[in-house]
């Protein structure tokens, strides 16, 4: 079992897909939106990848 690492991302990156744009792996999976907004982390159904959201605010207005 390989220990895979949270990739951390900015409000900047929003809204979140996976693979994200510029990934080499642009084409290992379909493109999924996944939700980051409410609880600050994510996780690919497709290839586990787990994102965090950097500076991660509930409280910040304008959610998607």
């Amino acid at each position: 079992m390989s220990k895979q690492t949270k990739i951390e991302i900015t409000y900047d990156d929003l809204p979140l897909s996976c693979p994200m744009r510029g990934q080499t792996n642009w084409n290992s999976h379909p493109k999924v939106m996944l939700p980051i907004e409410d609880t600050g982390e994510a996780k690919c159904p497709y290839c586990g990848a787990e994102y965090v959201l950097k500076d991660f605010d509930p409280n910040r207005p304008g959610g998607h």
